[in-house]
């Protein structure tokens, strides 16, 4: 028997971005007499000046359904108008049921498809070309696409390599139908063969050691930085020129670029390796909101958008790369500018 059904694919693209910061404000200075260090020597390694923090009331999905009801509003849909949600994190604590389907319980709509993405910085771009091509095949109208992380959860305060870095928030955007082309192909994959350079420990490290062993611990980020750091600075380029390319563009057409906020030294390295001319906006959201993983790319969409409205419907070269270690680039074409 053959399959007979309409084939036809429609284009789609990012119609809204929504965020939410914690109000806590965390500066270094509240960090470094414990890790025994300075502002200085923080911001040399990694442009972080503050961040943001979670109450210990404050759960991961109460961050999400912020996020997300801004996003939903931005783009003048209902949460009913909402079919499918993809949520990216590393820090909901619980293996199932699925924090998407938790979030879709708060937002009124539990019918919906709900499932998560375990691709640690690189799942909302991983969650982009997901919900491009559910929409794109109509499996699915209206996408919210969910980056959201309790970080400070999972942080050793007293680790000198981490406990500056990591922080928390949550970003959203709604994808849906589009007459034009809004997202471009997208170029992933992974280095899991050197996947072990960030990962959560002593949890995962000995489970995989001691399979028999009951008590291992509350799980913290351990991460091999100058690894992570190389990888990041020479691999990355490749696959962010391989985007642009793929999308028709090149690092002169480009107007926006939006990495993963990982590191400011790491963005700064990116940027010149692409050759990105003067003319193309960087996000450097790192600073203020230190690195919150699946959560960065939106929140730091969101922030440039607030700052600079000219923006608005403009090309941006989206690139998450972190544990696993996977990575995934895309360009996109930001939202137009919401009537409300």
């Amino acid at each position: 028997m053959v399959l007979n059904f309409n084939q036809e694919v429609q284009s789609a693209r990012i119609l809204s971005v929504g965020a939410y910061r914690p109000p806590r404000v965390v500066p270094n200075s509240e960090i470094i007499e414990r890790i025994d260090s300075t502002d200085e020597w923080i911001q040399q390694r990694t442009g972080i000046q503050s961040r943001h923090i979670a109450s210990a009331e404050e759960s991961l999905i109460d961050m999400a359904e912020k996020s997300a009801n801004i996003a939903i509003a931005r783009a003048g849909l209902k949460n009913e108008d909402i079919d499918a949600v993809i949520f990216a994190t590393i820090s909901y604590p619980f293996q199932a049921p699925s924090a998407a389907s938790e979030l879709i319980v708060r937002l009124g709509n539990p019918s919906a498809a709900a499932f998560d993405i375990s691709a640690a910085c690189a799942g909302f771009c991983y969650g982009v070309a997901l919900a491009n091509d559910l929409v794109r095949n109509k499996t699915a109208k209206n996408v919210l696409v969910m980056g959201a992380e309790k970080l400070s959860d999972f942080t050793d305060p007293d680790d000198r390599a981490t406990a500056f870095i990591f922080a928390d928030g949550a970003g959203a955007v709604v994808i849906g139908p589009s007459e034009d082309i809004g997202i471009g192909p997208t170029i992933w994959g992974a280095a899991a063969e050197s996947r072990e350079a960030i990962l959560l420990e002593p949890s995962y490290l000995e489970f995989k050691n001691n399979p028999g062993k009951l008590d291992i611990g509350w799980p913290n980020i351990s991460q091999q930085g100058q690894s992570v750091y190389r990888w990041a600075v020479y691999g990355m380029p490749t696959v962010a020129l391989r985007a642009l390319e793929a999308a028709g563009l090149t690092p002169e057409t480009l107007d926006v670029f939006i990495p993963h906020q990982a590191n400011d030294r790491i963005i700064e390295a990116l940027v010149k390796s692409i050759k990105l001319p003067d003319s193309v906006v960087v996000a450097h959201d790192i600073r203020t909101s230190g690195n919150t993983s699946s959560a960065s790319i939106p929140l730091a969409m969101d922030a440039l958008l607030a700052e600079k409205p000219e923006l608005y419907g403009k090309s941006a070269l989206l690139l998450g790369f972190g544990a696993g270690l996977v990575y995934a680039g895309q360009v996109v074409e930001l939202p137009f500018k919401p009537n409300n």
